[in-house]
Order: C-alpha cells, then structure tokens, then sequence
C-alpha cells in the first residue's frame, strides 16, 4: 500500500471558521505574540496565557470538520495515510483520520510546568489557575511556544522520507522546522501543494500547485487519487 504523507496548516482548519494567526484579522493582531506564546509571557501573565487559550478552546467546540478534513479520511480507502500537523485543534481526529502527529501540541491538552511527560486530557474548554499536575504544580497549555523545542519533529521527518506521495495543505511554508519538512520527501515521491496564495518554490521543480482554498482543492486532488 502506497503512504501519503500530509502536511496541514492553518489554512485547512480556517474553513471550518477557526481564526488563523498570521492572516489580516487574525490571532497576532491581537495579541503579542511575546505575550501569549512564549514561555516568558506565562511567567509574566499565566492567566494572560489560560484566558487566551481557553478562548481557542470555547472556539473550537463550536465549529466542525469541513470538506478537506473529510476528504483526507477518504484517501484510507486506497492509501496508507499518515497526517502531520501545525495545527493544534482535533479537526483531523473528529473528522476520523486514524493517523495524525501534531507538531505544536495540542489545544484540548495540558501538561505539567515541572515535567513536560505528564501530559492529560482536558474535560471542558477552561483551564483555571489552581489546576495542578500529581506533583503539585500549575497546569499550562500542551502547546510548543515560540522559542520551545520541537519534540515531534524527528518523528515527522521519518515519516516524511518514506512518503510516495507528499500533499501540502495551507500552509505558507515558512514556519520552521515543520517547512523543512519538504527537504525530506524522496525525490521520486509525487508532489502536491493546496492554497489559494501558493507559488512554485525554486528549490522544489516537481512540485504540483494547486491554488484553491483547502475545502475545494482536497476533495479534487483526493477524487484523482482515489481512481
């Protein structure tokens, strides 16, 4: 059975109404990022930090999978499929993908501030101050923030060199490491990029643009797959 390897960013969970975080009108404009996402901004204002996520958590319970999310859990049919993700929501999971690594953490988890293996399940959107791991201290986001370690990136970076087929879905490839991904895919390996706002990347000749949003270009490239 052939592996797809699927890169997802923003893009994909901005069609299910998820605000994104570089666009106009999105996350960093209002909020610094320094403030936010980064572990100097918690030691400032954890509850700073607590009310913004769990505003993305609030957010989160209300929207839905939408077309491309869906349209991945189709290619299972045909294809060993494996998805790695930027995004830190669920989508990819309640869409009922069996296979997805999240790169920067995820939004409906918490971990220990003293020992970042003890990580749990979140019941509910809040996380309050006062919420402690089993050894006694405050509960903070299970996201990677700026200037954090990557730890899934050696996994993801496997996986990828033994793709056949590499389909990215919007995202801009410019956030490291998870854009260096691409280095990794093998030269034989077909080649796809989803976004409206993509454009050929000098280093990757055998790179296949699709300029369409994710809800469109997916359910299009997968149906083509699927023949």
């Amino acid at each position: 059975m052939k592996k797809i390897i699927v890169l997802t960013g923003a893009g994909i969970s901005a069609e299910s109404g998820l605000k994104t975080f570089r666009d106009s009108g999105g996350l960093w404009e209002e909020h610094r990022i320094e403030d936010v996402a980064t572990f100097e901004g918690w030691q400032r204002n954890p509850q700073l930090v607590l009310t913004f996520y769990n505003e993305r958590r609030k957010q989160l319970l209300q929207v839905e999978p939408n077309a491309a999310h869906k349209a991945l859990v189709r290619l299972e049919q045909k294809y060993d499929v494996q998805i790695i993700t930027q995004n830190v929501d669920d989508l990819h999971e309640r869409a009922g993908s069996s296979k997805v690594l999240h790169l920067h953490g995820e939004l409906k988890k918490v971990r220990s501030t003293v020992d970042e293996n003890l990580v749990y399940d979140l019941d509910g959107w809040e996380l309050k101050m006062g919420d402690k791991c089993e050894k006694g201290s405050q509960l903070r986001p299970h996201i990677v923030w700026f200037g954090e370690a990557v730890p899934m990136i050696q996994l993801a970076t496997k996986l990828t060199a033994q793709a056949d087929i590499f389909i990215v879905i919007g995202t801009s490839l410019n956030v490291y490491p998870a854009a260096s991904l691409i280095e990794f895919v093998p030269y034989n390996a077909a080649m796809y990029l989803i976004d409206p706002n993509a454009s050929h990347l000098p280093y990757v000749k055998r790179l296949e643009i699709i300029n369409e949003n994710a809800g469109i270009g997916t359910p299009s490239l997968v149906a083509q797959l699927l023949q």
